[in-house]
């Protein structure tokens, strides 16, 4: 009996708060306890927003479960389509027995989650995962707030502690976590983590499927960037090892057949439409040589960065297969073709 009253007084506070100050009591006496409980969430988020300071958290339009063989990771689309596992599934996946609790598995001097920050691991974390590891607070369907990764996190730090692991610089603590990594990399190479989530959501119902010049716009530059280095020494070693060829130094002539395998295992399988938007800026000439090289064309902010996650992945693909057609099988997989097809006008003449 005293409970019930506690609840119905509760209630009516929520219901005062909520600007229903008059007849607060009552209406709360009325309400079953489902109703009251849910009317003092409410009202406890209300009040979290507005003691708040920054600016507002992106909202959860879209909830699910992402499940990768036996395990189960909290997955969510927020406003403006990024997807992320919240922070207590990634920690499970990982092998992490304790729960996540917000920013005490974060350590906001190095820009990394606090189990990354292990010095034995410091030689395996590249720039790319600083960028792309901070912590995502955001506003779930119900509740006040929540914290994840974004999703590309998982198979970065996957290849985290295989690479740390390949070394044998893994701690004894740290091992069970590499286990998990393996299972979790063979897990996405059935289909893209991205994929994954927007199943797991719903959110695939409702892309924009006008998008592709918008994804254009931001994968492919106006101008010519300067040349660099964008592909490691190892996507090509592991080419080699795969197709039977010898490779003697970074300095090996590459066969004609590289660039075409290469086109096959990145542009055509980075996003709509790319590959096909690169060989007409970029055509061969009278020589059959191209002015630059397609990675010149990327932008900085989206385009790189994609190249690089996707590059990670494939080396990993490439690392645990014993042939080409056991790493292609993975590939086709996880990154199926894109294809050259354009449903919108291109995004701009090509540079003259």
């Amino acid at each position: 009996m005293d409970n019930a009253r506690d609840q119905a007084s509760e209630a009516a506070q929520a219901l005062s708060e909520l600007g229903a100050a008059k007849g607060g009591n009552a209406r709360a006496a009325k309400l079953s306890p489902e109703d009251r409980s849910e009317i003092a969430r409410q009202a406890a988020e209300a009040r979290w927003v507005k003691e708040r300071k920054g600016p507002p958290l992106l909202r959860a339009t879209h909830e699910g479960i992402l499940k990768i063989g036996t395990m189960e990771i909290p997955c969510a689309v927020l406003e403006g389509g990024q997807r992320v596992l919240t922070q207590s599934g990634f920690m499970r996946a990982l092998g992490r027995a304790r729960q996540a609790k917000g920013r005490q598995y974060y350590d906001a001097d190095v820009n990394l989650p606090a189990f990354l920050t292990a010095k034995n691991l410091k030689p395996f974390i590249s720039k790319e995962l600083e960028v792309t590891s901070s912590q995502i607070e955001f506003r779930p369907l119900r509740g006040a707030r929540a914290f994840g990764y974004s999703a590309d996190l998982l198979p970065n730090v996957c290849d985290v502690f295989l690479d740390a692991e390949k070394k044998g610089a893994l701690l004894a603590g740290q091992k069970h976590i590499a286990e998990r990594a393996h299972i979790l990399i063979r897990g996405l190479a059935h289909v893209g983590i991205v994929a994954l989530i927007d199943e797991a959501t719903g959110y695939q119902d409702v892309r924009d499927r006008q998008a592709l010049q918008a994804i254009l716009d931001a994968f492919l530059r106006k101008e010519l960037a300067a040349w660099a280095s964008r592909f490691p020494n190892e996507f090509y070693q592991e080419i080699f090892r795969l197709r039977g060829w010898e490779w003697r130094s970074i300095s090996t002539k590459r066969p004609r057949m590289v660039g075409k395998l290469t086109k096959d295992i990145v542009y055509t399988r980075l996003a709509p439409g790319i590959l096909q938007e690169l060989e007409d800026r970029n055509p061969r000439n009278d020589n059959w040589h191209r002015k630059a090289r397609h990675h010149q064309w990327l932008t900085e902010d989206v385009g790189h960065p994609a190249l690089a996650q996707h590059l990670h992945a494939v080396i990993a693909f490439m690392r645990v297969s014993p042939s080409w057609n056991h790493f292609y099988s993975m590939l086709n997989q996880a990154f199926p073709k894109r294809g050259d097809t354009l449903a919108l006008p291109f995004m701009a003449d090509p540079v003259s």
